[in-house]
């Protein structure tokens, strides 16, 4: 009688344990799919990101165009004798040079005049040359649009000159690739000074002329116009200067954006080259044998931009 009993409680106890199974196989078996989805995961993620790996250092990055001037002029050395004698007479030397930390890239030179009348009154004139240089960078562009920005920004800070009354700014052609003159007025210790600022940029270098003059002790103020005329042939003169150093073959009063043309002359090395030919084909057939020498060239460099301040005596 007891052992049926006894069966059944043994089997009923097997159900409930078997039972109990269930759950922690389910969980293991749930964990054990959530491990491998997130390996899947972490493989496609890793594809993903060499897919999308930037480019390896060292490629080429794309050449901008070379700089047509390679060096400056000697700032106080640009403007001829005459131009100075017309412009600032009364100067005593050849002009002060700015200082530069970099004299391949800019320069400056300035001059003062004044001629003084006593109780009749005098006359001033001040007179600098700027030159400014840029060289073709991969980062920055080529020299040309660096110049092209320098050029904006020299006109824009010419016209944002504090204290400068009736400023007024009007392209001009026949300078340079760019060429803008800025005029004003500024009052210094109850006198008027007439400032001109012209500016103009030859392929890769940019020119500022500033000059300005005054009547002081009670003598008439000079013709604003007379003194755009002079900075206008100042710059002129400044940015042939700027052509003429690197030989470029150009004309500073061209107005066009053409690079000059380095290949219309031929090379210094080219014609003993021609010679030693045609002497090889002489030697042939007289059985002669000649040489030639070949030439050099020499180069030159320049100083910067600030601002220099002169004093005048009333």
């Amino acid at each position: 009688m007891h052992r049926p009993a006894q069966r059944q409680r043994q089997r009923l106890s097997r159900i409930l344990i078997s039972a109990a199974a269930v759950p922690v196989i389910l969980v293991a078996s749930g964990c054990s799919s959530d491990s491998d989805s997130g390996s899947d995961g972490a493989k496609k993620d890793t594809g993903g990101a060499k897919a999308s790996a930037p480019k390896k250092a060292g490629e080429e990055t794309p050449a901008v165009e070379k700089a047509a001037y390679g060096k400056l002029p000697e700032p106080c050395e640009v403007l001829s004798k005459k131009t100075l004698q017309d412009l600032v007479p009364e100067a005593k030397d050849k002009g002060k040079a700015g200082t530069s930390t970099d004299t391949a890239l800019r320069g400056s030179c300035s001059w003062d005049s004044l001629d003084n009348n006593g109780v009749d009154g005098s006359q001033f004139r001040w007179l600098r040359v700027s030159l400014m240089r840029f060289d073709s960078d991969a980062s920055l562009g080529s020299g040309a649009k660096r110049a092209q920005d320098n050029f904006a920004k020299q006109v824009a800070d010419a016209q944002a000159t504090k204290d400068a009354k009736g400023v007024k700014a009007e392209p001009v052609q026949g300078v340079g690739e760019q060429a803008t003159l800025v005029r004003y007025d500024l009052k210094k210790d109850k006198d008027t000074f007439k400032q001109q600022t012209f500016v103009t940029r030859v392929e890769n270098a940019v020119i500022t002329v500033d000059y300005n003059g005054a009547g002081l002790a009670g003598d008439k103020s000079p013709d604003a116009g007379e003194l755009s005329k002079d900075a206008q042939k100042a710059a002129k003169e400044a940015a042939a200067a700027v052509v003429s150093a690197n030989e470029g073959g150009g004309k500073a009063s061209s107005g066009s954006g053409d690079k000059p043309k380095t290949d219309d002359k031929p090379k210094t090395d080219d014609k003993p080259k021609a010679d030693d030919d045609a002497k090889k084909d002489g030697a042939a057939k007289k059985s002669d044998a000649t040489s030639d020498t070949d030439n050099s060239e020499s180069d030159t460099s320049e100083s910067d931009t600030g601002k220099s301040k002169s004093k005048t005596k009333s």
